[in-house]
């Protein structure tokens, strides 16, 4: 049996983290995966792995920021040994930090790969999250995410599949391409036109468009170790965390 784990940015705008980790565990979830935020300072740390010990819930995974790679590489080492994270995945570039150029996402491909080194060494899974944008061609057809994973031979890929789609890209096909790279996958969906407009057109796994049957039995057919929840604005978290685990449960 599958054990899912839940993003918890998707309830960032809820309760204190301990309840928002108590919820998750009590709902049958076995691990949880982290975000920036979670880390930024020492006590924030503390207090995550005391509740984390609490619950009994693990963070195999974490989302880490350039920043914190780059230029806390030591500290951010230290942070994910002490939390027990094994896997660490770059969620983002900004909008203007990204690259306009074929030559530039391969650069910035490799930027990743220097990046992820120091963790690569130490034991550690490294990967990149995607959002939408890696997805839209450049003016010379270029696809993003094909040149950064040039730069990045050895690049994890962490596949976030609603913003595949939102990108508009087939992710059954990139799952069957990159299945060598898939070492997890976000489970969002996307919500029928017009509805949800107050979640930002998400939607609750099994509650929206994308076949998840289909879309489920590529990511295990592809080795995926990590199955995470997320949500990026829902407007009820425990809603969401239950009904998402309810549906992932039925594929």
């Amino acid at each position: 049996m599958t054990d899912f784990s839940y993003q918890l940015y998707s309830s960032r705008k809820f309760g204190p983290l301990a309840d928002t980790l108590r919820m998750v565990s009590d709902l049958g979830y076995a691990e949880v995966e982290g975000y920036g935020a979670l880390f930024a300072d020492d006590a924030l740390v503390a207090a995550l792995k005391a509740s984390l010990a609490e619950t009994g819930l693990t963070m195999p995974t974490a989302h880490i920021g350039l920043d914190a790679l780059e230029d806390r590489t030591a500290a951010t080492l230290q942070m994910a040994k002490e939390i027990g994270i094994r896997t660490i995945y770059c969620p983002h570039v900004q909008a203007d930090a990204r690259p306009d150029t074929a030559e530039g996402w391969v650069a910035f491909g490799r930027r990743l790969h220097e990046a992820g080194k120091p963790f690569r060494d130490a034991g550690f899974g490294f990967g990149w999250h995607n959002h939408d944008f890696e997805f839209r061609a450049l003016p010379d057809g270029t696809i993003p995410m094909n040149a950064v994973f040039e730069g990045a031979p050895d690049l994890e890929w962490e596949a976030d599949i609603a913003w595949v789609v939102k990108g508009g890209s087939d992710p059954l096909k990139w799952i069957a391409d990159q299945a060598d790279r898939i070492t997890a996958v976000h489970l969002k969906d996307i919500a029928p036109a017009g509805e949800a407009v107050d979640e930002d057109g998400w939607a609750d796994l099994g509650q929206g468009t994308l076949d998840w049957q289909a879309l489920m039995d590529a990511s295990r057919e592809a080795g995926a170790k990590h199955f995470v929840m997320e949500h990026d604005n829902p407007n009820d978290d425990a809603r969401f965390a239950r009904r998402s685990l309810a549906a992932a449960r039925s594929y």
